[in-house]
């Protein structure tokens, strides 16, 4: 066991004192003077054989060793030893002056002094002197000094020089190969990387644990499955497939790719999973779609009594995010020391971002006013979130406040702030917020900018203004610019324009079938039920079917999903008694079901029952039957709430005196007492 006193020499370095404090006296005999620099030189490869790569030795300590070697002329003798020791402590431009004055350095010697010249502020100039004597040198072929010359050349930034020195090696091992491709990898240029990699690999060369992470890392920043799982099968041949830093790196690879199932795999085969193995599935799931696995797995973690990291819960509240689940994105971060949230910008932004999209815009706002560090991501995040849960106006008044602060608007600032007029209709201001961007603050818009205008313009029925937007646009509009002026289309039911938008999108979207159910919807509103059946023929005749209307509601940390006429629920029979007794009091209030939105040509007794059973309402009619009275009831759903149930639903808030909040795929809506914060507006 070693004692070590603050700051002091630990028992190892005692041997290495004694010698210093013993030094001969000026009248030795050389006899004396040779038998002291022998033991002298014992004591300090004892010491220095001793200290392992990461432990460093007290600076005085080595500057005395260095000055004893000299005077005892040792220096051919220990000069290895002593430049591990300078680099090893700090002292690199130390190490290479000393490195310098060694008469005859050796492949010895030079990949300590090109370490420690790799790690000065500005290692160039040193580069060139070092490699500029290696040449001249026996020594300079030896492919540890060229992998060490390799790697300084890269710290310099000159990947270039490092591929030269790489070149230079007859038979390249594979560490300088993972030295190569870590070469680049730092330089950003990932796919230069993998062809280094694919190289290296057709030459016959053997993998190690730490060329497999690094070359699975590339792959996955550059989304190359099939090179990536080449590398996998290498490291399951080589044996290294169990390390739990290579496994991680294949699961991160597969993640990245979306093949979830692969990940699962490498994730379940893993013996020792770390919370960076855990972090990495859990984010996986939640950024590809997954977000009930993503919460399974998070919480089977604290059941495993494993404490997740930062971007482990941000992962967590994301996927909550996504499915409106409050109460478990609540117990997600409570999992963490609050101050960890308040002083962690990407926690924070995280967590405003789950409340504000979960319609607890206080929670959300509580969190940004006692957030300790916020960054320009942070303030956007409460900007949106204010924007889309109909609170404009206090959006405008925070940007204002941001920039008291001193704090600089970006590109993004100006998407919160053209969200909050789409939002609220105030087609004046979103004009004059985009125009402000270019004119005032120097910011080019981008395409997510013309979208959020294309929405704001086609929603308050300038349409005509909206495609001339589009027309204008420096760049080709993309779906969602189309689907912004198709949806203007709907509420104003513009036919001719909504079927030439809808040929620009299926010309991008050929599979999205919201394309076809958008203008089958626009069809049926105007009577055009003939169009609207051959438009489903043709989405037969292609292949593509509509995707499913699901909504969700969380209850007791369990998430519950319906779908249109779903009857698969254990409390189905009262879900349905719930929605006819609801029926029938609305009826009583002068509800009438706005059947023109059901897009089948039939009867309107038939459609009624349609519109009933939307998955929006069996959702809600659950949550009446299954939480206390005045409870808020939260439903997330993944299409477009239609004008029936928006109309339905606000009947339904004064009925029951219950706060509604549904999110839809479109925007969000919060019901009180028959009135929605929308508007109408959606």
């Amino acid at each position: 066991m070693r004692l070590r006193r603050r700051g002091g020499p630990t028992a190892h370095h005692l041997p290495l004192l004694r010698a210093l404090s013993s030094a001969p006296s000026p009248v030795s005999s050389d006899a004396d003077l040779h038998k002291y620099a022998d033991a002298f030189a014992a004591a300090v490869r004892r010491l220095l054989a001793g200290v392992s790569p990461g432990e460093k030795l007290p600076p005085l300590t080595v500057k005395l060793l260095h000055g004893r070697i000299l005077r005892l002329d040792l220096l051919a003798d220990l000069s290895p030893l002593l430049l591990r020791a300078l680099s090893s402590t700090g002292l690199h431009l130390h190490a290479v002056r000393f490195h310098s004055v060694i008469p005859n350095p050796s492949h010895l010697t030079f990949p300590f002094a090109l370490k420690a010249a790799s790690r000065l502020p500005d290692p160039l100039y040193a580069a060139v002197q070092l490699h500029g004597r290696s040449l001249k040198l026996p020594c300079h072929s030896n492919p540890h000094v060229l992998t060490s010359l390799l790697n300084l050349y890269a710290k310099c930034g000159l990947v270039h020089d490092a591929h030269k020195a790489f070149d230079e090696m007859a038979c390249p091992s594979t560490v300088s190969w993972t030295a190569l491709i870590t070469a680049y990898m730092d330089a950003g240029r990932v796919q230069e990387a993998i062809g280094v990699a694919r190289k290296a690999f057709e030459s016959g060369m053997r993998p190690d644990s730490f060329t497999a992470v690094r070359v699975l890392t590339a792959c996955a920043r550059a989304t190359d499955l099939v090179t990536g799982e080449a590398v996998w099968r290498a490291a399951e041949q080589q044996g290294i497939a169990g390390s739990v830093f290579v496994a991680t790196a294949a699961l991160d690879l597969y993640v990245k790719c979306g093949e979830m199932e692969k990940a699962r795999a490498v994730f379940d085969n893993m013996q020792n999973k770390d919370a960076v193995a855990w972090g990495a599935m859990v984010g996986g799931y939640a950024s590809n779609g997954h977000p009930r696995e993503a919460l399974e797995l998070f919480f089977a973690m604290q059941a495993e009594g494993m404490t997740p990291e930062c971007y482990t819960v941000v992962g967590a509240l994301s996927a909550c995010t996504r499915l409106g689940a409050l109460d478990l994105g609540r117990r997600a971060v409570g999992m963490l020391h609050w101050d960890e949230v308040l002083d962690n910008p990407v926690l924070g932004t995280a967590l405003i971002d789950m409340y504000a999209k979960c319609g607890s815009t206080g929670e959300a706002w509580t969190v940004f006013q006692q957030m300790r560090k916020r960054d320009i991501v942070v303030w956007n995040a409460m900007i949106l979130g204010l924007g889309m849960t109909g609170h404009g106006k206090v959006a405008f008044a925070l940007v204002g406040q941001m920039e008291k602060t001193g704090m600089t608007l970006n590109d993004n600032t100006f998407i919160g702030l053209l969200c909050s007029c789409t939002h609220t209709g105030l087609v004046k201001d979103g004009r004059q917020y985009f125009s402000n961007m270019t004119r005032l603050h120097r910011i080019s818009p981008r395409i997510e900018h013309y979208g959020c205008m294309v929405d704001l313009l086609s929603r308050a029925g300038l349409l005509e203004e909206a495609h001339n937007l589009i027309k204008d646009m420096p760049m080709q509009a993309n779906a969602v610019v189309w689907g912004a002026l198709l949806g203007g289309c709907k509420i104003h039911r513009n036919t001719d324009l909504a079927e030439h938008v809808l040929r620009q999108l299926i010309r991008l979207e050929p599979r999205n079938s919201g394309n076809y159910v958008m203008l089958s919807n626009i069809y049926s509103n105007s009577g055009r039920w003939e169009d609207a059946a051959k438009l489903r023929m043709e989405m037969k005749a292609s292949g593509v079917e509509k995707v499913p209307a699901s909504s969700w509601v969380e209850l007791d940390g369990k998430v519950h999903e319906f779908r249109v006429g779903d009857k698969s629920h254990a409390l189905s029979d009262k879900i349905y008694e719930k929605l006819d007794e609801l029926g029938m009091e609305m009826k009583i209030m002068g509800y009438k079901p706005t059947t023109e939105v059901v897009m089948f040509d039939i009867e309107d007794e038939e459609k009624e029952d349609t519109l009933v059973h939307h998955s929006e309402k069996i959702a809600i009619a659950f949550s009446l039957l299954t939480t206390k009275p005045g409870k808020t009831i939260r439903v997330t759903k993944n299409l477009r709430v239609c004008s029936d149930c928006h109309t339905a639903i606000k009947l339904m808030s004064r009925i029951t005196n219950r706060e509604i909040i549904v999110r839809d795929n479109n925007r969000f809506h919060c019901f009180r007492d028959g009135h929605c914060s929308c508007n109408d507006y959606w």
